[in-house]
């Protein structure tokens, strides 16, 4: 038996299929694919495939990836990816197989690039917004817990490094955060905070570039 991580793209429609669906996906191509899976053992014996963190419903990802068994040792990469894409909707695109190296509870920041506008104030002023926000002692944002549980979080501690500007179509912001299974920052509590104190909407268009160990190394 030998496992393997398969790395793919989530773009155009296929953001907005949430991370329950995406696994039924990718679940249905492997069965598809006649590919020797390993299937889990039980009472409804199915395809075993894990992902390394899930990714926000109508995010771009261009570098995420799963894990599966095979049963044989000798399939190559090229097959593995010819057959997974011919099973899978324009997308999602598989690009490359590797060995796992990184465990995924190994995570802890991730990077993503924003696009944002908005329609009632100039990109100026959005980009001034940003400026502000992240030169503030603490970055603070009400939110519920599972219980319902109402607490305050100060998000400061949870960025990393970025870069912010503004351009001819929108205002920019590549930024790293605390990602992972101890403490996960979605990048759209940012912009809810300037939403919430200034009475805007902001548009936006959200990719997740890379996922990184405590270190600061890639996933891989």
């Amino acid at each position: 038996m030998k496992s393997v991580r398969i790395w793919f793209k989530k773009d155009g429609a296929t953001r907005y299929i949430s991370h329950l669906d995406l696994n039924r996906v990718m679940t249905r191509a492997l069965q598809h694919s006649r590919l020797p899976i390993w299937h889990t053992e039980g009472f409804n014996p199915h395809p075993f495939l894990t992902f390394a963190l899930p990714l926000s419903l109508g995010f771009r990802g261009v570098r995420e990836c799963m894990d599966i068994k095979l049963t044989e040792d000798n399939i190559c990469e090229k097959e593995i990816i010819d057959k997974l894409n011919a099973s899978l909707p324009v997308g999602i695109r598989i690009f490359k197989v590797t060995d796992p190296i990184m465990k995924a509870g190994k995570i802890t920041y991730a990077k993503f690039h924003m696009k944002m506008t908005c329609d009632t104030i100039t990109l100026e002023e959005l980009f001034f917004l940003f400026r502000n926000l992240f030169a503030r002692e603490t970055i603070e944002i009400e939110k519920k817990n599972k219980k319902g549980v109402v607490k305050t979080l100060d998000l400061k501690p949870d960025i990393g490094e970025y870069t912010l500007e503004k351009t001819n179509n929108d205002v920019t912001l590549e930024i790293i955060l605390s990602a992972g299974s101890v403490q996960n920052v979605n990048p759209t509590l940012l912009i809810a905070i300037l939403e919430k104190e200034n009475n805007i909407e902001i548009n936006y268009d959200i990719t997740r570039m890379d996922l990184y160990n405590e270190e600061m190394k890639a996933f891989v």
